[in-house]
């Protein structure tokens, strides 16, 4: 397949990024931001806003893998479903432009300071 990258350690560190963004996908509905993002910047050298366009196409299709199983299992609440998912498409369009005007050093700082706040705010018991 020519799409593939020809450098086997690109090739090894992708495989190993698409099998920990599946898994923690489908085990904790995260993956693309916290796995994707990190691997090609820091191990592959891409661009910060590439790797952030990367990330988001890779969502898709992890995402629907795991929906269908969480959907199977009785675990996917269709109206709620709906609800957020048009909501999140404007939410999205709009966090898509901003980005642009955003430099890959504050890019990079609001991920990890968003992870940083999410972490701890899990960690946290629900009231």
């Amino acid at each position: 397949m020519s799409f593939l990258p020809t450098n086997r350690r690109t090739l090894i560190i992708l495989l190993l990024a698409g099998v920990a963004t599946g898994l923690v996908n489908g085990l904790v509905g995260i993956g693309g931001g916290t796995i994707v993002i990190p691997a090609l910047v820091f191990f592959l050298g891409v661009a910060q806003h590439q790797a952030h366009g990367t990330s988001l196409a890779v969502i898709l299709p992890t995402s629907l893998t795991s929906a269908l199983i969480y959907w199977y299992h009785g675990h996917l609440p269709i109206s709620l479903t709906f609800i957020v998912a048009l909501t999140g498409m404007v939410g999205a369009y709009i966090g898509a432009r901003l980005m642009n005007l955003i430099s890959p050093k504050n890019l990079r700082l609001l991920l990890g300071l968003f992870m940083i706040v999410a972490g701890v705010r899990m960690l946290w018991p629900s009231s």
